[in-house]
Protein backbone atom coordinates (compact mmCIF):
# COMPACT_ATOMS: atom_id res chain seq x y z
CA UNK A 1 0.00 0.00 0.00
CA UNK A 2 1.04 3.35 -0.77
CA UNK A 3 0.48 7.11 -1.94
CA UNK A 4 1.30 8.42 -5.09
CA UNK A 5 1.51 12.24 -5.72
CA UNK A 6 2.38 14.47 -8.17
CA UNK A 7 5.91 16.39 -7.47
CA UNK A 8 7.14 18.75 -9.55
CA UNK A 9 5.77 16.95 -13.00
CA UNK A 10 6.98 13.65 -11.92
CA UNK A 11 4.41 11.05 -10.06
CA UNK A 12 6.19 9.63 -6.52
CA UNK A 13 4.88 6.74 -4.92
CA UNK A 14 5.72 6.49 -1.08
CA UNK A 15 5.48 3.51 0.66
CA UNK A 16 6.25 3.31 4.76
CA UNK A 17 7.54 -0.20 6.05
CA UNK A 18 7.09 -1.16 9.81
CA UNK A 19 9.00 -4.55 10.66
CA UNK A 20 8.62 -6.63 13.30
CA UNK A 21 9.14 -9.68 15.04
CA UNK A 22 12.14 -11.75 16.86
CA UNK A 23 14.46 -12.15 12.43
CA UNK A 24 14.00 -8.49 12.55
CA UNK A 25 16.27 -5.99 12.97
CA UNK A 26 17.22 -2.20 12.46
CA UNK A 27 20.19 -2.91 9.36
CA UNK A 28 17.26 -5.57 7.60
CA UNK A 29 14.66 -3.00 7.99
CA UNK A 30 16.60 -0.25 5.87
CA UNK A 31 18.39 -2.89 3.62
CA UNK A 32 14.94 -4.28 2.49
CA UNK A 33 13.27 -1.24 1.75
CA UNK A 34 16.77 -0.36 -0.15
CA UNK A 35 16.29 -3.09 -2.07
CA UNK A 36 12.18 -1.93 -2.82
CA UNK A 37 13.29 0.88 -3.67
CA UNK A 38 16.17 -0.11 -6.03
CA UNK A 39 14.33 -2.78 -7.93
CA UNK A 40 11.07 -0.57 -8.50
CA UNK A 41 13.21 2.17 -9.78
CA UNK A 42 15.52 0.29 -11.54
CA UNK A 43 13.43 0.33 -15.25
CA UNK A 44 13.12 4.19 -14.55
CA UNK A 45 9.40 3.69 -15.42
CA UNK A 46 6.76 6.52 -16.60
CA UNK A 47 3.29 7.02 -15.86
CA UNK A 48 0.24 8.53 -17.74
CA UNK A 49 -1.35 11.09 -15.97
CA UNK A 50 -3.95 13.62 -17.24
CA UNK A 51 -2.79 13.26 -20.99
CA UNK A 52 0.69 13.70 -19.93
CA UNK A 53 3.45 10.75 -20.37
CA UNK A 54 5.66 11.33 -16.33
CA UNK A 55 8.58 9.96 -14.67
CA UNK A 56 7.77 7.84 -11.63
CA UNK A 57 9.56 7.17 -8.98
CA UNK A 58 9.38 5.06 -5.69
CA UNK A 59 10.26 6.17 -2.26
CA UNK A 60 10.15 3.43 0.43
CA UNK A 61 11.75 3.48 3.96
CA UNK A 62 11.50 1.32 6.66
CA UNK A 63 11.98 1.07 10.18
CA UNK A 64 12.38 -1.48 12.70
CA UNK A 65 9.75 -1.37 15.66
CA UNK A 66 9.77 -4.79 18.37
CA UNK A 67 7.46 -3.60 20.50
CA UNK A 68 4.97 -3.02 17.89
CA UNK A 69 1.22 -4.00 19.27
CA UNK A 70 -1.81 -5.01 17.11
CA UNK A 71 -3.64 -2.10 18.49
CA UNK A 72 -0.92 0.20 16.58
CA UNK A 73 -1.89 -1.69 13.60
CA UNK A 74 -5.14 -1.72 13.62
CA UNK A 75 -5.63 2.27 14.76
CA UNK A 76 -3.21 3.09 11.47
CA UNK A 77 -5.33 6.00 9.06
CA UNK A 78 -1.85 6.27 7.14
CA UNK A 79 -1.89 4.35 4.05
CA UNK A 80 2.21 4.78 3.43
CA UNK A 81 2.43 2.82 6.67
CA UNK A 82 3.05 -1.34 5.93
CA UNK A 83 3.38 -3.78 8.67
CA UNK A 84 5.68 -6.98 8.24
CA UNK A 85 7.02 -9.35 10.82
CA UNK A 86 10.18 -11.08 9.94
CA UNK A 87 10.84 -14.55 11.44
CA UNK A 88 13.19 -17.72 10.28
CA UNK A 89 9.72 -19.76 10.32
CA UNK A 90 6.78 -19.00 8.11
CA UNK A 91 3.93 -21.53 8.43
CA UNK A 92 3.13 -21.43 4.70
CA UNK A 93 7.50 -21.89 4.21
CA UNK A 94 7.10 -18.64 2.13
CA UNK A 95 7.01 -15.43 2.73
CA UNK A 96 3.47 -13.77 1.64
CA UNK A 97 0.90 -10.44 2.57
CA UNK A 98 -2.61 -10.65 3.30
CA UNK A 99 -4.37 -9.56 0.09
CA UNK A 100 -3.97 -8.30 -3.21
CA UNK A 101 -3.94 -4.32 -2.13
CA UNK A 102 -3.22 -4.13 1.72
CA UNK A 103 -1.01 -3.08 4.15
CA UNK A 104 0.55 -6.26 6.53
CA UNK A 105 1.97 -9.62 5.70
CA UNK A 106 4.88 -11.86 6.87
CA UNK A 107 8.41 -12.27 5.73
CA UNK A 108 10.18 -15.71 6.35
CA UNK A 109 13.73 -14.54 6.57
CA UNK A 110 15.98 -16.55 4.13
CA UNK A 111 13.59 -14.99 1.41
CA UNK A 112 15.41 -11.72 1.90
CA UNK A 113 18.79 -12.03 2.08
CA UNK A 114 21.62 -12.07 -0.60
CA UNK A 115 19.83 -10.04 -3.25
CA UNK A 116 16.69 -11.56 -3.19
CA UNK A 117 13.38 -10.27 -5.01
CA UNK A 118 11.00 -11.11 -2.73
CA UNK A 119 10.55 -8.21 -0.78
CA UNK A 120 10.06 -6.35 -4.09
CA UNK A 121 7.45 -9.12 -5.46
CA UNK A 122 5.01 -8.71 -1.99
CA UNK A 123 5.50 -5.12 -2.43
CA UNK A 124 4.04 -5.35 -5.75
CA UNK A 125 0.78 -7.33 -4.05
CA UNK A 126 0.75 -4.69 -1.45
CA UNK A 127 0.15 -2.23 -4.72
CA UNK A 128 -2.18 -4.81 -6.25
CA UNK A 129 -0.57 -6.40 -8.57
CA UNK A 130 -1.42 -10.08 -8.89
CA UNK A 131 0.21 -13.18 -10.31
CA UNK A 132 0.20 -12.69 -13.92
CA UNK A 133 -1.99 -15.65 -14.97
CA UNK A 134 0.23 -17.60 -17.66
CA UNK A 135 3.25 -18.97 -16.19
CA UNK A 136 5.10 -20.65 -18.45
CA UNK A 137 7.24 -17.91 -20.60
CA UNK A 138 9.60 -19.60 -22.32
CA UNK A 139 10.84 -17.27 -25.58
CA UNK A 140 9.43 -14.13 -23.35
CA UNK A 141 12.78 -13.27 -21.79
CA UNK A 142 13.44 -11.78 -18.78
CA UNK A 143 10.63 -12.71 -15.94
CA UNK A 144 8.52 -10.11 -14.24
CA UNK A 145 8.90 -9.15 -10.83
CA UNK A 146 5.50 -10.73 -10.18
CA UNK A 147 6.03 -14.28 -11.54
CA UNK A 148 6.12 -16.67 -8.76
CA UNK A 149 8.57 -19.51 -7.88
CA UNK A 150 7.51 -22.30 -10.16
CA UNK A 151 6.83 -20.63 -13.28
CA UNK A 152 8.60 -22.00 -16.44
CA UNK A 153 11.37 -20.18 -17.73
CA UNK A 154 14.04 -19.55 -20.31
CA UNK A 155 16.92 -21.86 -18.74
CA UNK A 156 18.77 -18.82 -18.30
CA UNK A 157 16.31 -17.89 -15.65
CA UNK A 158 15.98 -21.11 -13.51
CA UNK A 159 17.94 -22.43 -10.32
CA UNK A 160 19.94 -24.91 -13.14
CA UNK A 161 20.13 -23.86 -16.42
CA UNK A 162 20.64 -27.30 -17.24
CA UNK A 163 17.12 -28.89 -15.80
CA UNK A 164 14.17 -29.65 -18.08
CA UNK A 165 11.30 -27.77 -17.17
CA UNK A 166 9.63 -28.50 -14.06
CA UNK A 167 12.28 -31.14 -13.56
CA UNK A 168 14.51 -29.85 -9.62
CA UNK A 169 16.28 -26.81 -10.59
CA UNK A 170 14.06 -26.11 -14.09
CA UNK A 171 11.65 -23.74 -12.79
CA UNK A 172 12.66 -19.77 -12.04
CA UNK A 173 14.84 -18.78 -10.15
CA UNK A 174 13.21 -15.85 -8.29
CA UNK A 175 16.68 -13.90 -7.71
CA UNK A 176 16.44 -13.21 -11.56
CA UNK A 177 12.83 -11.61 -12.24
CA UNK A 178 12.93 -8.05 -12.72
CA UNK A 179 10.79 -5.25 -12.54
CA UNK A 180 10.02 -3.95 -15.95
CA UNK A 181 7.78 -1.19 -17.27
CA UNK A 182 5.12 -3.60 -17.58
CA UNK A 183 4.30 -4.03 -14.33
CA UNK A 184 4.55 -0.44 -13.24
CA UNK A 185 1.62 -0.12 -16.67
CA UNK A 186 -0.11 -2.59 -14.25
CA UNK A 187 -0.66 -0.77 -11.20
CA UNK A 188 -3.41 1.23 -13.49
CA UNK A 189 -1.96 4.46 -11.86
CA UNK A 190 -4.45 6.97 -14.11
CA UNK A 191 -7.60 5.20 -12.97
CA UNK A 192 -7.06 5.99 -9.58
CA UNK A 193 -8.95 8.56 -7.86
CA UNK A 194 -7.18 11.55 -7.71
CA UNK A 195 -7.66 14.08 -4.91
CA UNK A 196 -5.46 17.56 -4.54
CA UNK A 197 -2.83 15.67 -7.08
CA UNK A 198 -2.66 12.34 -4.95
CA UNK A 199 -3.97 9.28 -4.62
CA UNK A 200 -3.96 5.91 -2.92
CA UNK A 201 -2.50 2.80 -4.23
CA UNK A 202 -3.81 -0.30 -2.10
CA UNK A 203 -5.95 -0.34 0.73
CA UNK A 204 -5.75 -1.14 4.43
CA UNK A 205 -5.74 -5.28 5.46
CA UNK A 206 -4.12 -3.90 9.28
CA UNK A 207 -3.27 -7.52 10.36
CA UNK A 208 -0.66 -7.70 13.57
CA UNK A 209 0.97 -11.39 13.21
CA UNK A 210 1.93 -13.28 15.99
CA UNK A 211 5.09 -15.52 15.29
CA UNK A 212 3.75 -18.92 13.56
CA UNK A 213 5.21 -21.88 15.66
CA UNK A 214 6.26 -24.77 14.54
CA UNK A 215 4.32 -28.12 15.30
Amino acid sequence: MGVVELWDDRLVIQAFFIFYGKAASAELSVKIADDIQKQWNKPEGVVMYKSRLLPVLFKISGIYQPFLTDIEVIANLDPRKNFFRIEEFSKYHISYVDGIGCNSGYFKLDNLLDGSTTAAHEFGHTLGLHHPKVLDIRGKGVPGIMYPRGTITDPLFQYDPKAKPLDQGGTLNPFKRVVTQRDIDMLNISKLHFENNKAIVGAFSSVFHEQDIEE
